[in-house]
């Protein structure tokens, strides 16, 4: 069983995060985390784009506003 989690070690650390071991050493602080800017920039242009899907869902009337708590709340 042990070679098991020494084979998903493997795989995560030789494989899947490869590519930070590079972006690591490099000299700029703007260079090594353009990933994790990426992703907020990503993450914030979905939460824009539901915020507005939610809102046309909203001013047609569809959204289900029925309190769905426990009758004891």
């Amino acid at each position: 069983m042990s070679s098991f989690f020494y084979g998903i070690q493997d795989l995560f650390v030789n494989v899947l995060f490869a590519p930070y071991d590079f972006l690591r050493f490099m000299e700029s602080w703007w260079s090594s985390n353009m990933v994790n800017w990426l992703f907020m920039i990503i993450g914030f242009i979905a939460m824009l784009y539901w915020m507005g899907q939610l809102k046309i869902f909203n001013d047609n009337g569809e959204e289900d506003k029925t309190s769905t708590s426990h009758s004891y709340l």
